[in-house]
């Protein structure tokens, strides 16, 4: 191959296309370059990179955060969290978007949001990696912890004594077991599609992180430990769900009941391995400004054309 064309990108700076090299991949020409002049004009701002270090005091953290469009810096603002901790990847955004899905949706209600990698995700190092082996529960909660303390000791406007957090499949998991072990520091968990007990999920991903059932798969169960529960949690389940099984969300309601727990439970009855829909979404939003923001949400149908 003589040429190739190469398009980069990152979160802060917008598509560059340029042609290069086949062979050694020198820069040959530069095809084309975004201009986003309009766009910051509009008073649109990309989210920040930004960097601390984890719970080993040396191990850089990397994440984002989401400010809202609107942002007050004479404010705070209560940090909602975006987890998916896999493990098997990376899933921070590392190109640029104008808007980032969730996380731009979820901020402009009035909320700081932030997504990090941090250890138990992949393609960095095999010891950053597997810290989450047999240790599913860690979920990198030390060096995320770590991290937003380091942003909110920066900026003032994030109020981490109101800290939230959500995700789906394993993130929703994750979301719960944030409550569940670190609920000192998390207060309200959104908890979606959670394969909330590893033996209960499919055999294949659980048993590449947690080897073959033993002790450890009751440490890291979120059933198991469900008299565990601090905080406000909305659970969230598809009835119809062909990736995790909807009785792992089932099993947890049992446990939380049992252990008079206070907590919701969202309901879809024809709905898959989601996030919530439509309908999950709007209760997720409400969920987080009613028990986050302390304002009570406006009807649903207050809007809605007569």
């Amino acid at each position: 191959m003589e040429y190739l064309i190469d398009t980069y990108s990152s979160v802060e700076h917008p598509p560059v296309t340029v042609l290069r090299s086949g062979l050694d991949g020198h820069l040959i020409n530069e095809i084309a370059k975004s201009d986003i002049s309009e766009l910051k004009r509009t008073g649109w701002k990309a989210p920040e990179v930004f960097v601390a270090k984890g719970r080993d005091g040396k191990t850089d953290i990397w994440g984002l955060i989401v400010r809202p469009s609107n942002f007050n810096p004479k404010k705070k603002y209560p940090v909602i969290e975006y987890i998916y901790a896999g493990p098997g990847g990376q899933y921070v955004p590392k190109s640029f978007s104008t808007w980032y899905g969730n996380l731009s949706d979820i901020a402009e209600l009035g909320f700081i949001v932030v997504q990090l990698d941090a250890m138990g995700t992949s393609f960095r190092t095999k010891e950053f990696e597997e810290v989450c082996y047999k240790n599913l529960k860690d979920a990198g909660f030390p060096d995320r912890i770590e991290w937003i303390k380091s942003a909110a000791k920066k900026y003032k406007q994030m109020d981490i004594d109101r800290m939230g957090i959500y995700g789906c499949s394993a993130g929703g998991q994750e979301a719960l077991g944030a409550l569940l072990f670190y609920g000192d520091f998390y207060k309200v968990a959104y908890s979606a599609s959670g394969c909330h007990d590893n033996r209960m999920d499919k055999i294949w991903w659980n048993e590449q992180w947690m080897g073959i059932v033993d002790s450890s798969y009751v440490a890291s169960s979120n059933v198991e430990n469900a008299s565990k529960l601090k905080g406000k949690l909305m659970l969230v389940v598809g009835g119809m769900d062909d990736n995790v099984d909807p009785a792992s969300t089932l099993q947890v309601v049992s446990a939380l009941q049992k252990a008079n727990k206070d907590f919701e439970l969202v309901y879809l009855p024809s709905a898959k391995h989601t996030m919530g829909e439509s309908y999950g979404e709007h209760k997720r939003y409400d969920f987080f400004v009613k028990n986050l923001l302390g304002v009570e949400p406006p009807l649903w149908d207050v809007f809605e054309k007569k």
